[in-house]
């Protein structure tokens, strides 16, 4: 273990240090793949032992509650009821894993000549061996569970590389599943750039969320050793209100998706493509965020809490004082609000080009740039014209104007007349472009990455 020690810092509190834990250095993440290789080799073989102690898992954090709620809520400043909707989700990644364990593990298939019916063929699955996970703080335990709980399902041992900004909550996962699951099989590894680096160097599959320039650099190294990875990276996210939409409900709607948490989500709403005159939304969308309750997150009446840490503010507030440079009107927001906890007012633009900087790039947080469309098909092409391609939503009325946006998005999930954030946990979850890499993510679209296919031929005897 080093001799750097690792500190997480509550947003709502920065004088209070949540945990404080050495940073481990390539000999403690080499041990930590030493136990959970040691682990792996009895946890892959029965495939029912697992679903029992996926179960198990669930139970414990559920039962878990309060306590992993409140420490979301401290750590990394997620309002109370979302920290509560997260704890649910996580339990039930859990328990939806729980039963994939006994899932089929293969298939087979008809022989071909000159084999008779006596020759059997099989396309089996088997896991990899040991995941590396590396995972960031804005969903601390959903976020790690949708990446271990299929690892482990399928027969794989895990070690975890979170953010320093959630080390408190993965440890406290680590702590919960520990109870329950076999001695070394799940494992916490706490540090920065050269712990996550030394998880790449050792796993034989690798699994990344986090920003656009890390996750490449994490497949190409993946890819360099010959191993699966996936990487779920940026997600400057397009909301698109068509003519016959209903335009309170569509800005009520928008409002929650890229204010919620601080916007502080891939998922979020970054930008809002408007068709024809934009100031009727515009009006409606900044009444809707100038109604969200900011503050402490500990109220059950906070939507908007602290932005994670003083670095990321102060992004905000750059982007917020760059936009009126760049052809853009601040209509609500732009400012940094005086505490307690790091908060940053909800910040509506409008008059901006499509090429515009906040309208180009994403800054993770409450800020989202309202720009104009002549046509649906102009609509589309300005949500196209971004890198990334994680997910759109579409408001309207009308079933074949919905169909047709739809058709032409370059996005991984789209939704219609719902939020671009939001996530289910049994259906596949990934984008386009430079928001992902590999495989997606979620429900049984997770075996493709956790799980490798042998295919087994077995003739006659004689």
């Amino acid at each position: 273990m080093s001799t750097q020690t690792i500190e997480s810092r509550s947003p709502q509190d920065q004088s209070d240090v949540v945990v404080s834990a050495p940073a481990a250095d390539r000999e403690a993440v080499a041990a930590a793949f030493k136990r959970a290789r040691e682990a792996q080799q009895a946890w892959k073989r029965n495939a029912v032992v697992r679903a029992d102690a996926l179960s198990a898992a669930a139970a414990a954090l559920d039962a878990a509650k309060d306590q992993v709620v409140d420490l979301m809520v401290r750590e990394v400043g997620k309002p109370v009821t979302e920290s509560v909707m997260e704890h649910g989700r996580a339990v039930r990644i859990l328990r939806y894993q729980a039963q994939a364990a006994l899932d089929p593990d293969g298939d087979t298939l008809p022989a071909a000549p000159p084999a008779d019916m006596r020759t059997l063929l099989l396309a089996r699955r088997r896991p990899r061996g040991v995941a590396g996970l590396i995972t960031p703080w804005n969903f601390p335990f959903a976020i790690p569970l949708w990446k271990a709980a299929p690892a482990l399902a399928y027969g794989n041992a895990v070690v975890l590389k979170p953010s320093t900004d959630a080390l408190a909550c993965a440890l406290l996962l680590e702590e919960l599943l520990g109870g329950v699951l076999p001695e070394g099989l799940f494992n916490v590894v706490s540090g920065e750039a050269e712990a996550g680096q030394a998880v790449i160097e050792q796993a034989d599959v690798v699994s990344f969320t986090g920003s656009t320039g890390v996750g490449l650099q994490v497949a190409q190294a993946a890819t360099a050793r010959g191993i699966a990875s996936q990487a779920e990276m940026g997600g400057l996210n397009a909301s698109i209100v068509l003519p016959d939409a209903d335009v309170e409900a569509a800005a009520k709607v928008i409002a929650g998706a890229a204010m919620g948490y601080a916007g502080q989500k891939c998922t979020a709403t970054g930008r809002v493509l408007v068709l024809g005159d934009t100031a009727e939304f515009t009006d409606a969308l900044a009444a809707a965020v100038d109604g969200l309750a900011i503050g402490d997150p500990k109220d059950e009446g906070t939507i908007v809490g602290p932005v994670i840490n003083a670095p990321a503010r102060e992004k905000l507030v750059a982007a917020a004082e760059g936009a009126p440079g760049d052809g853009g009107r601040v209509v609500t927001g732009g400012k940094a609000l005086d505490g307690p906890g790091l908060l940053f007012a909800p910040t509506v633009v409008d008059g901006q080009q499509p090429t515009a900087r906040l309208a180009q790039e994403e800054v993770f947080g409450p800020i989202v740039t309202v720009l104009k469309a002549e046509s649906a098909e102009q609509a589309v092409e300005i949500s196209n014209s971004v890198p990334y391609g994680l997910v759109t939503s579409v408001f309207t009325s009308d079933l074949d104007s919905a169909l047709t946006v739809v058709d032409g998005l370059e996005t991984g999930m789209i939704r219609v007349n719902m939020p671009t954030s939001g996530v289910d946990f049994h259906a596949p979850f990934g984008g386009e472009k430079q928001s992902s890499f590999g495989p997606r993510e979620q429900g049984k679209a997770a075996r493709e990455l956790y799980t490798t296919t042998h295919t087994i031929t077995i003739g006659p005897a004689s």
